[in-house]
């Protein structure tokens, strides 16, 4: 894809699911990958294989929920590099999904904290940066669920609807900047995460997966291929989009 061979891209949650796909992506297309994770074992193993596979990656250990250690991360990253040109903001959980007469604010707050405010805090420190060196790109994972209403998970509900304002509004932010902020929506992607789901609310899952027209589950790669595109020159157009990746699921 156009513009990204060179480009230093960082990647947030990125051991496992969409995030390595991506990174991994970002890796064959010419990145210089920053790949940040909270499991070193994960983010490290991503890195090799990205470097495995020729290309260019390392690991910086970072909790996104922590402003400190995200403002860390963004400095140590143009220590290194001297830029930030792209970052995928994709740490998140599905944490507990209940009904929100029955949700607790401890679950809201995990939700709203891992969800939503780390996304915030990337985005924080990353436009900051990219204000000082004239423009960069960045997208966030919002959700399907984030564009229509997913019954029993309202924390994360919640969280993926605001994460799609957010991206809205920083796009209208810094689009005079040469700033480009856009979000993925994914539906139900065969992750580690939605394992974990499908194990723990068989009922609720099953009754979701069926709506998803294309009939199938999607692979973390055409997520990361989205996100990839949406960072590239090739989609220089583009800004304030939130992108469903959903095999047909919000278009009922």
């Amino acid at each position: 894809m156009k513009g990204i061979k060179g480009k230093v891209a960082l990647v947030t949650g990125g051991g496992s699911g969409i995030g390595r796909a991506t990174a991994l992506i970002f890796g064959r297309e010419g990145a210089k990958v920053v790949v940040a994770n909270r499991s070193a074992a994960k983010g490290e193993d991503t890195v090799k294989a990205i470097k495995a596979a020729g290309g260019e990656a390392t690991f910086i250990k970072t909790d996104v929920t922590n402003s400190k250690e995200v403002q860390a991360l963004v400095n140590q990253i143009v220590r290194t590099f001297g830029r930030l040109d792209i970052a995928f903001n994709n740490a998140g959980i599905a944490g507990k999904l209940d009904t929100t007469a029955d949700c607790t604010e401890e679950d809201w707050d995990i939700s709203m904290n891992v969800n939503l405010r780390s996304v915030f805090l990337c985005m924080k420190y990353e436009l900051q940066q990219m204000l000082k060196q004239g423009g960069g790109a960045i997208v966030n994972t919002a959700s399907a669920a984030g564009l229509v209403a997913l019954p029993g998970a309202v924390a994360y509900n919640a969280a993926k609807f605001a994460t799609v304002g957010l991206t809205k509004t920083a796009a209208m932010d810094y689009v005079k900047s040469n700033i480009r902020v856009n979000c993925v929506c994914p539906s139900f992607v065969k992750t580690p995460i939605t394992d974990g789901l499908a194990a723990q609310y068989p009922e609720m899952i099953q009754k979701m997966f069926p709506y998803q027209p294309i009939g199938r589950l999607g692979v973390p790669e055409e997520i990361g291929e989205a996100v990839v595109w949406l960072s590239s020159e090739d989609a220089s157009f583009v800004t304030g989009a939130s992108f469903s990746v959903d095999g047909g699921y919000t278009a009922m």
